[in-house]
């Protein structure tokens, strides 16, 4: 039997003690009553209950007491700023528990929340940090985020302290003022925030509100350092919001115990990295591989981390990443395939790479979106080192399926992230809940219970937990993904089967921008689909029916509906294209055949619904999908 073998058995077959190995590499201030207890079972279950702990002493305090003080914490490289500044373990202690300090001051308190609402600068790991020194609740909310997608959270994790920035960068010279935007966020929110501290950066000075308003760096010069906060092992540490059908935001929790021993594993596990190396991952702190692989599992182990503030192309140019790789002596590097078609259409032949010596570069990993073929091949080829695909989610905050480096290297197949990893029981089943064998394909589950660091619940929906999770197929975790296994383990994600979609690696719900799209006020009827895109992996595209007698273009109408979207989830949307159509297809019901249009959209066969009210409609939509670039043009 070998390596992998082995302990995947050891993780299924005995995982309390195959849990217990793993959590003896982490500092507790108690240890657990028990690994694992299932006595709210079968929704809920919790790891290390009774054991207590500090996530923040486990990322910085405990490394600077063992031999790391002087060694970099976190190179900050910002081509948009032409800035790089390195901050010690040393210096990240002082500057954590200082603003620790300065959270305490204002009132924060453990168990309390906070929203981070920041763009991709030191600061914001050390805010994450300095929440979790104290053991409140951080919940971190991408700086592109519009108000009223802000205000939702705001609502929802009820934020006694907000803490921003003055501004974000996009691209290589636009500047995005953060102040008015989060200002218009408190307004439209239901809970009010008691204070807002502002990280005033030099290319903004965000005007204040007195009593409320407060900033960062005057506090910060008078503060006095706190120490670390004990906590439970099933405190939770952050809420991070991703998207749910409804178009209403899932506050997915971490706790701190289960969420320090399973990330600290996966870094040498996963990604075949040790204590000192310098790991990058390439995406922002607003989405889960930020909070997992940027901030915290890279100062878990003891590793350098990067963070990043520019992007793979045009700042200046697709050589960025090679530069940095260069620059700071990389050795893993993890982004989401987004990241390399972006460079593949800029510089087709890796001209830019041979600007710069990156043998110090050993694995590339891929995540967030499915990685094509065409992409693996192109970087596998240009970079000679081994390109891994693995497949994860916001809910499980790792991966779920990898070619696990640390342990044993598996032969890659392009179009699969490998087998599942130690701890989760990957499981195929039809739409009744039955096991398939291999190479049918199904619907992708993982039996309970889901390993340490994954979601526990929801933040204050328990019901909503048990109604998207494990009421679907009772004893499994419902992942919203379909796809197989082959008969040698490895699996393979063939998409969602909800109206999530991926775009560029973020996860954004079309039934929110349907929403959006359906106040507009000459708007009968709409449906928003996810279709593939060379670039993004896949884009939002509107179909929308007029009411009788408007009389405006429907060009026009197209134009205000993606503005719409635009001023109300953000650029992030990535919401481009709308066209009219002259009805919906539907079944006799009345539910919209959204996954026909998908397939008409992506040039796909597709079986005419055995449910359809009239198969005339889709002729109709054949006609305009072709019309605006889709279905038979791509071909």
């Amino acid at each position: 039997m070998g390596k992998y073998a082995e302990l995947y058995q050891q993780s299924i077959e005995s995982p309390e003690e195959y849990w217990a190995n793993a959590a003896a590499d982490v500092e507790w201030v108690k240890k657990w009553d028990k690994v694992l207890d299932d006595s709210r079972a079968p929704d809920f279950y919790s790891w290390f209950t009774g054991a207590e702990l500090n996530t923040c002493y486990n990322a910085i305090d405990y490394h600077v007491e063992n031999g790391r003080a002087d060694q970099v914490a976190i190179i900050y490289d910002s081509p948009q700023t032409d800035t790089v500044r390195k901050i010690t373990y040393n210096e990240l202690l002082d500057q954590v528990s200082r603003f620790a300090g300065v959270l305490t001051a204002q009132g924060l308190k453990k168990g309390d929340t906070a929203i981070i609402y920041m763009p991709m600068i030191p600061e914001t790991a050390i805010a994450m940090l300095a929440c979790a020194r104290i053991g409140a609740v951080h919940s971190v909310v991408f700086g592109g985020f519009a108000p009223n997608e802000l205000a939702v959270r705001i609502n929802d994790a009820k934020p006694k302290i907000m803490i921003s920035a003055s501004c974000g960068l996009e691209g290589a010279t636009k500047v995005l003022p953060y102040k008015p935007l989060l200002d218009k966020a408190i307004e439209l929110a239901e809970v009010k925030p008691e204070k807002c501290i502002i990280y005033q950066r030099p290319q903004v000075q965000s005007e204040l509100v007195a009593g409320r308003d407060f900033s960062w760096q005057e506090l910060y010069a008078t503060a006095e350092p706190v120490g670390c906060t004990t906590v439970k092992a099933t405190d939770p540490l952050y809420i991070l919001y991703t998207s749910g059908t409804t178009g209403i935001p899932k506050g997915v929790v971490r706790d701190n115990g289960g969420h320090v021993v399973a990330l600290k594993q996966s870094m040498r596990q996963v990604y075949g990295v040790e204590p000192g190396d310098v790991y990058w991952a390439a995406s922002d702190v607003g989405w889960v591989v930020g909070h997992s692989y940027i901030v915290y599992a890279p100062l878990f182990l003891g590793c350098t981390t990067i963070l990043y503030e520019g992007k793979p192309i045009g700042t200046p140019d697709a050589g960025a990443f090679w530069r940095v790789i260069s620059e700071h002596q990389v050795k893993v590097l993890f982004t989401a395939p987004t990241a390399f078609r972006a460079i593949k259409k800029e510089d087709p032949n890796g001209e830019l790479l041979k600007k710069y010596d990156i043998s110090c570069f050993k694995y590339l990993f891929l995540a967030g979106e499915r990685l094509d073929p065409d992409t693996y091949h192109w970087a596998s080829d240009l970079l000679g080192i081994p390109v891994i695909d693995h497949w994860w989610q916001t809910e499980t905050g790792w991966a779920i399926t990898a070619n696990c480096l640390g342990i044993e290297k598996f032969p890659i197949k392009p179009g699969s992230p490998t087998k599942a990893v130690p701890g989760y029981q990957v499981k195929i089943l039809d739409n009744d809940g039955k096991e398939m064998g291999p190479n049918e394909e199904g619907i992708v589950t993982i039996k309970l219970p889901l390993p340490p660091g994954c979601l526990p619940t929801l933040w204050q929906h328990d019901q909503r937990y048990i109604e998207s999770y494990v009421s679907v197929y009772p004893g499994y975790y419902f992942t919203g993904d379909g796809g197989y296994i082959d008969d040698e383990g490895y699996v393979y994600i063939m998409g969602r089967v909800d109206d999530v979609i991926n775009v560029a690696g973020h996860r954004l719900s079309t039934g929110g921008m349907e929403e959006i799209v359906a106040t507009h006020p000459d708007v009968a009827e709409c449906a928003v689909l996810g279709v593939e895109d060379n670039l993004k992996g896949q884009v939002p595209v509107g179909f929308f029916v007029l009411k009788a007698g408007v009389t405006k273009s429907s060009d026009d109408i197209a134009k205000e509906c993606v503005q719409m979207v635009r001023d109300q989830i953000g650029p992030v949307a990535c919401f481009r294209v709308a066209a009219e159509v002259p009805r919906l297809p539907k079944t006799r019901s009345g539910k919209i055949l959204r996954g026909t249009m998908r397939k008409i959209a992506d040039n796909e066969d597709y079986r005419m619904p055995s449910t359809i009210d009239d198969p005339t409609v889709l002729k109709e939509i054949e006609e305009v999908v072709v019309k605006i670039g889709y279905g038979k043009s791509r071909k």
